[in-house]
């Protein structure tokens, strides 16, 4: 241990500031805002963790949902829609099954697109329903919070964080069109990074990027029905011009569920960390697998 520390000194000053803030960061009070689906599923281990270690933790949620149900772990503050579970549930898995549908690039953005829209509607409405619920916002305004942890796919617990000046952790796997590379000013250059629908690797032929830049065209149209309505929400709850990129870009750590051993490498900046071991936590390799593993290993 000795010599790997003196020979990486950037890695013992780490060490060194974390444990010095061990005692400081213990008992906070954490405000989470979600998404739902398989984002509150990874999410949900983490909060786990950090209500065991004596963090209070108060959710927001809307009423109608698919996982964030109440435990005993934390606070849950649920509030109402104007929606049923039924439209719910029909809008997401209409989406689900349009997504992985084989056919012609235009046959899947076009399915995607309808599908993305009303989605997009759904989680727009839930947005305003928590964002104009006074008593609710009051309850927040009064609790003191040290900190946001949101997912930003959507950017509605963003704009909550901005309303109540409390920093934000962001806990994400990726945001649609690259929004994360741009709020963080991570290169994301489409000659090396592939495309969503190329089926490309990072190793390119120049048809390849070229077909690469081409398929990065639409996304503009995406994020632009995606998230401007995000934007005028904004502007209009907050009192002043907003872009969804302000908001993201007001991130104090952006926690991203991705590794190298999984996905692309890429230029990080000093306040993304990659967490994609939580994917797996609690998770028990089959048998045969953790023979082989273990065979693989000698």
């Amino acid at each position: 241990m000795v010599p790997v520390l003196s020979a990486h000194p950037q890695v013992a000053v780490t060490l060194i500031l974390l444990l010095s803030v061990l005692s400081s960061a213990a008992g906070g009070k954490l405000l989470v805002v979600p998404v739902d689906g398989s984002h509150w599923l990874s999410m949900r281990e983490v909060l786990d963790s950090l209500r065991q270690k004596g963090h209070e933790i108060v959710v927001t949620a809307p009423e109608v949902n698919l996982y964030i149900k109440p435990t005993k772990n934390f606070v849950m503050k649920m509030y109402p829609v104007p929606f049923t579970q039924e439209e719910g549930d029909e809008s997401f898995q209409a989406f689900l099954q349009d997504l992985f549908e084989e056919g012609s690039f235009l046959e899947r953005f076009l399915k995607v697109y309808l599908n993305m829209k009303r989605l997009s509607d759904l989680a727009i409405s839930t947005c305003a329903h928590l964002l104009y619920n006074k008593d609710l916002v009051r309850y927040l305004e009064e609790s003191k919070f040290d900190a946001v942890l949101t997912d930003p796919v959507l950017p509605c617990g963003q704009i909550l964080a901005e309303h109540l000046s409390v920093p934000s952790v962001f806990f994400l796997r990726g945001t649609p069109c690259g929004l994360d590379f741009e709020a963080t000013q991570c290169p994301n250059p489409p000659s090396y990074v592939p495309r969503i629908f190329t089926e490309h690797t990072d190793r390119m032929n120049f048809l390849q990027r070229v077909k690469n830049l081409i398929f990065d065209i639409p996304n503009y149209f995406l994020c632009d029905f995606v998230f401007q309505p995000y934007a005028k929400l904004a502007s209009e709850f907050l009192q002043r011009d907003v872009t969804v990129l302000d908001l993201l870009r007001q991130a104090s750590i952006w926690l991203m569920r991705l590794d190298f051993v999984l996905d692309y490498p890429r230029p990080l900046m000093p306040n993304i960390i990659f967490i994609g071991g939580v994917n797996c936590a609690h998770k028990k390799l089959p048998e045969a697998s953790e023979d082989f593993v273990l065979v693989m290993a000698m």
